[in-house]
């Protein structure tokens, strides 16, 4: 009996040539028509798995974990250094669709260093930070700034702890000058002190203490001060700034 060839049986042909074609498992070395070098594991023509992927313009290098053709799952990211002709480790963590996701350290070209969570790519909720300048911060953030709760030390040993919005301390904060012997505490808008008060902390120890220590105020109550002008000093700003007390928890 004669075999008659039907369309629905060409397009299951069809169908069966093309998945046969698919890379699908461990692979050797495979280039792209840009240079870009994969070696790997493959699930139906994507990368998926354990694969190493090398860029030939940047000389780049991820080794890690992918997902349907996009990196997904820890890994290292290194990048060729010209001066020395060596791979120097840039990212090291998890990754999601592409993009940083979840924790991970990232080594800035100028030595800094950052080891926290990372949401779509940027730093994204808990975290520190080790500046080139020798200064660490702590604490929240979001989409790369520091905003939420948090605290830095500087170099000089002087540090701040407290709320912050967009990289800035804004809300209620504490900062000791232990270089002068002092603290103030108080209120903060974009970095700058507004409201709060200033005192000795710890001068007879401090390196380079103020020529006189602070006088004692002479109030009856100085917190009723305080709360007023503060009171007054928000109303102003929340009319100019109605998001302003919820952003900086200072309701």
């Amino acid at each position: 009996m004669p075999y008659i060839k039907t369309s629905q049986t060409s397009h299951l042909l069809s169908t069966l040539l093309e998945t046969k074609s698919q890379r699908s498992g461990l692979r050797c070395a495979v280039f792209s028509a840009s240079g870009n070098e994969y070696t790997g594991e493959w699930l139906k023509d994507k990368k998926h798995g354990k694969g190493t992927q090398v860029w030939k313009n940047s000389s780049a290098i991820y080794n890690g974990e992918w997902k349907f053709g996009k990196r997904d799952g820890f890994a290292t990211f290194s990048v060729l250094l010209p001066e020395t002709k060596e791979y120097a480790r840039r990212h090291c963590g998890e990754w999601k669709n592409g993009k940083k996701h979840g924790y991970g350290m990232h080594y800035y070209k100028n030595s800094s260093v950052y080891e926290g969570e990372w949401s779509e790519g940027q730093r994204s909720g808990w975290g520190r930070m080790y500046y080139e300048s020798g200064d660490i911060y702590e604490g929240e953030w979001l989409k790369d700034r520091n905003h939420g709760q948090g605290a830095i030390r500087f170099a000089n040993g002087n540090w701040y702890e407290g709320s912050w919005r967009d990289d800035k301390k804004n809300g209620n904060g504490k900062f000791y000058y232990l270089d002068k012997g002092q603290i103030y505490e108080g209120l903060w808008m974009d970095g700058v002190a507004k409201c709060g008060t200033l005192s000795d902390f710890g001068r007879n120890e401090a390196p380079t203490p103020t020529k006189y220590p602070i006088p004692q105020l002479q109030l009856v109550d100085m917190q009723l001060v305080l709360s007023e002008a503060k009171a007054d000093y928000l109303e102003r700003i929340n009319s100019k700034f109605p998001l302003y007390n919820t952003l900086t928890g200072t309701e």
